[in-house]
Parts: structure tokens; sequence; C-alpha cells
């Protein structure tokens, strides 16, 4: 994992198209702008976690 200090309103690219810039630093939460092309599909990691779960219950209801 690559860990990085960034400031307000200062930016990180990522493959030279997808840019994720500070927009809100608050006590314990950060806010983050994220550009990328439209192909780029960009999910928060429990949306992932809850549609891995949901897949696997649907998985096993079929081989029920």
């Amino acid at each position: 994992m690559l860990v990085l200090t960034r400031k307000m309103n200062e930016k990180i690219v990522i493959d030279g198209k997808i840019i994720v810039t500070v927009v809100r630093i608050d006590k314990n939460q950060v806010r983050l702008g994220i550009e990328a092309p439209g192909e780029v599909p960009i999910f928060r990691e429990e949306i992932i976690d809850l549609s891995r779960t949901q897949a696997e219950h649907m998985a096993q209801l079929v081989c029920s």
C-alpha cells in the first residue's frame, strides 16, 4: 500500500487519467473528489462487500 500525505485541494493522479482531490478535512473524516473516465467504476468498499455477500447468498439459494 502506498501512503501519501496531502493537504486541502492537493491532488493525486493515477495512471494519468484518474484524479483524486482532497476536498475537505474534518476531525476524523476526509472528503475526496474523484475524476475518472466514465468506463472506470468507482465504489466504496462497503458497497463491494455488500454486493459480494448478496451474490453469495443468491448462489446458495440457486444451488439448494
